[in-house]
């Protein structure tokens, strides 16, 4: 597959900076045990919008549309009365990017969609968990550049899943790809 205009500087940066970096400071005695991004999972939670299925058909459009990618619907698994669900109700819909998809997505969301968030000071430290994935929670769908002006508003769930075994691992790679996480340096 051609690497395309958008893919170029973050698998650039990752091949150039980000690796070697991380094999100095940490001291992996093979290449394979560098930390990597394996997968991004975008998803939305569709409770208020179970009923509407207008909004559903937008919600579905608009993530093929950020995505680049179709996406699924998920079905409850089992019976939670307290939230009115009962097991095999759509509650989600969810898409899970790997490879060229996965870092277009990840360049678009670095560079063009979070710094278009009102008042956004960089990614809180508690997004990236013990074992090296990045949750970042988005209010408004609407801050990435191909979704619709008149757009129903909803959230999206972004999680990067990584390789890396701990949370320095983890800060070190996703710092190094670009990641504005607060508290660590690369942030203005």
């Amino acid at each position: 597959m051609a690497k395309t205009a958008t893919l170029q500087p973050l698998v650039e940066r990752y091949q150039s900076q980000v690796l070697p970096a991380l094999k100095e400071r940490f001291t992996y005695s093979s290449t394979y045990l560098i930390p990597k991004i394996t997968k991004v999972v975008v998803n939305v939670g569709i409770g208020d919008f179970r009923e509407n299925k207008k909004a559903m058909e937008d919600i579905m459009l608009t993530l093929t549309k950020i995505t680049g990618q179709k996406p699924v619907m998920v079905k409850a698994r089992k019976s939670i009365a307290g939230f009115k669900i009962r097991e095999g109700m759509e509650v989600g819909i969810v898409v899970t990017l790997r490879g060229a998809r996965m870092n277009d997505f990840v360049q678009k969301l670095i560079s063009v969609s979070l710094p278009r968030t009102r008042d956004f000071r960089g990614i809180k430290e508690t997004a990236v968990t013990a074992d090296g994935n990045l949750n970042v929670g988005i209010k408004d769908a609407s801050i990435f550049p191909e979704a619709p002006v008149d757009l129903t508003t909803f959230g999206i769930q972004v999680t990067v899943v990584s390789t890396a075994r701990t949370r320095d691992e983890a800060f070190a790679l996703y710092t190094g790809l670009g990641f504005p996480i607060q508290g660590h340096g690369n942030l203005s």
